[in-house]
């Protein structure tokens, strides 16, 4: 038996001093704790004016006390199940937590709200983890614990219920009952790197594959029937949005293409494929979107009915404000839909309909492979919509399928400019600052190259729409400010990203442009500090993937040059569970 964790600090430095497990003072219950406690001052105040004595600064040490102060008063005959219980209760705020006991060695009790835990069950032993990666090594069987469920592990068994003491599920080797096991889609080898040096580059490398999973068995060719008319050419599918939604005979894909508003909440790189998001699906289908950072959408009182949808995308499926912007719609009557990676998660659950990436594990703290996933679901979501409101030609839907088809090829041509970007990034290695433009469909790309650089190279990097530059970052560029810009000739503001290429260019910033296969309008850009990366040429709603994966190769060749701790950036956690 043990319990262990790693540290994302909320309280306290992350020193020694601070590093779980924590303990009561007779060190006879230790505990570990992934969330925060918001009412920990005044808890602490109440404990230390008790007496309890705190060795460090962090509010899981709190728990431990209060876990102790709860048995003091309640005596040693309730179980250490209602003991702990009745401690959280006093708990407001985030918490998968896990204590450990003494006095009864083969127990552990662990509990949830708002931050995941799931319970892994192999051949003997069990597992108590925040991720189904962490445990993937020793078995795929694992129950997820709920929000609002805690649960007692044992050798014969475990045992599940609320916080509040309902039993909810059990299972033991005396008692037949039904098992609520659920298996890992996750294999060992997704969770290896596989001869690459960090998580990231094979992450970035994976992306064709991604891409294939994503769009396997919802972007197909129907089969030709006899005696029936001729099945159109390319027809998409998600199996996701096919549920009826509930108290209507609407299918969810129905209910969304019927909405007033579409509403999309999602934080950090999310949040960027949402912005493309909110371009395709107005563009394509024409239905009113907006998007919100999710930790803003839940602290602004939104006005919200019915006929919205709210759509939460969440690689991990466990991102507190997002989870929170799920629950503000439901209390409204919003229709939420979900666009996660992690089957099973909280999100997956929690939501009305929902559609999976299937891009495998990412282990990688900056995401790489879920955001292009999520741009090829949310692609496949615009598509859908357009061709069920009648919005889209279908000679141009089909045009789109082909392309979509022959995705993960384009993407493969993409890496293969990765010599070219290893060679590019060691003249921009020691910039203290990048400044990354794109108008259009590709401002997010450019606000996601940014965010990517800033995330493992510790360099200082802005996105902005290239029309804005006039309006503030110009007096920035000098022969110090590596700028990118991001101007395919497709694009119909191409003539206005160039005049503001040619105005980097007068400042004597040194460039770095993404643009397409055969376009040689920019060559004249190309010189000693001054590149042009190309990539395929496909149809403008679909450019996003191809110019963003550049930019991940960009950031994670400077990162390496600069000695980068690259799969996990300082402060950076890969899932933010607590606000």
């Amino acid at each position: 038996m043990g319990i262990a964790h790693t540290r994302w600090a909320t309280h306290g430095a992350p020193t020694d001093a601070n590093a779980h497990p924590h303990f009561t003072e007779d060190r006879k219950v230790a505990v570990v704790h992934n969330g925060i406690i918001e009412n920990y001052a005044s808890l602490r105040e109440e404990l230390i004016n008790k007496g309890y004595h705190f060795t460090s600064e962090t509010d899981t040490e709190l728990l431990a006390h209060l876990v102790a102060d709860v048995r003091k008063q309640m005596g040693p005959d309730p179980s250490w199940s209602v003991i702990v219980s009745c401690a959280l209760s006093l708990v407001t705020g985030a918490y998968g937590v896990v204590f450990m006991f003494e006095d009864e060695p083969d127990l552990l009790i662990g509990a949830r709200k708002g931050s995941p835990l799931i319970l892994g069950v192999g051949e003997g032993e069990y597992m108590l983890a925040s991720d189904g990666s962490a445990v993937v090594e020793y078995t795929k069987d694992v129950v997820f614990i709920r929000d609002g469920e805690l649960v007692e592990v044992r050798k014969s068994g475990y045992r599940l219920r609320t916080i509040e003491g309902i039993s909810t599920r059990q299972v033991s080797i005396d008692e037949d009952v039904t098992n609520p096991l659920v298996q890992l889609e996750v294999s060992l080898e997704q969770i290896e790197k596989g001869g690459y040096p960090h998580f990231m580059i094979k992450e970035i490398m994976d992306q064709p594959n991604c891409i294939r999973n994503t769009c396997r068995g919802r972007l197909y060719q129907p089969m030709q029937e006899h005696d029936s008319h001729p099945p159109p050419k390319w027809d998409i599918r998600l199996g996701g949005l096919n549920t009826k939604v509930q108290g209507t005979e609407k299918t969810a894909l129905e209910a969304i293409a019927g909405a007033d508003r579409i509403i999309i909440c999602a934080c950090g790189t999310s949040w960027h494929s949402g912005l493309i998001g909110e371009y395709l699906i107005e563009s394509l289908a024409r239905i009113n979107v907006e998007v919100e950072y999710a930790s803003e959408f839940r602290y602004r009182n939104p006005l919200l009915t019915p006929k919205d949808v709210v759509v939460a995308i969440s690689q991990s499926g466990e991102t507190a404000d997002t989870l929170e912007a799920i629950r503000i719609a439901k209390s409204n009557g919003a229709l939420s839909i979900g666009i996660v990676n992690c089957v099973g998660s909280t999100i997956a659950r929690d939501t009305d309909a929902g559609i999976y990436l299937h891009a495998g594990p990412e282990i990688g703290v900056a995401s790489t492979k879920a955001f292009t996933s999520q741009v090829m679901v949310l692609t496949l979501l615009a598509l859908n919509l357009a061709r069920n409101r009648g919005t889209i030609e279908e000679e141009y839907f089909c045009m789109l399928c082909e392309e979509l088809h022959c995705f993960p090829e384009y993407i493969s041509r993409v890496l293969k400019t990765a010599t070219q970007i290893k060679t590019i990034s060691k003249f921009f290695r020691m910039a203290q600052n990048f400044l990354f433009l794109g108008r259009g469909i590709h401002f997010p790309v450019a606000l996601e190259g940014a965010l990517k650089l800033k995330e493992i190279s510790y360099i200082h990097a802005e996105g902005y729409p290239a029309a804005e530059m006039k309006h503030g970052p110009i007096a920035l560029i000098d022969r110090m400010m590596p700028v990118v810009c991001i101007a395919p000739k497709s694009d119909p503001t191409y003539d206005k990203v160039k005049a503001n290429i040619e105005e980097v260019k007068a400042r004597n910033g040194d460039l770095l442009i993404i643009t397409e296969e055969g376009n040689h309008d920019l060559d004249k850009f190309a010189g000693d500090k001054d590149f042009v990366i190309r990539v395929p040429t496909v149809d403008i709603v679909l450019q996003p993937i191809v110019t963003t994966i550049p930019l991940q190769m960009l950031s994670y060749y400077v990162a390496d040059l600069r000695g980068c701790s690259i799969d996990q950036p300082r402060n950076l956690a890969k899932s933010v569970t607590v606000e």
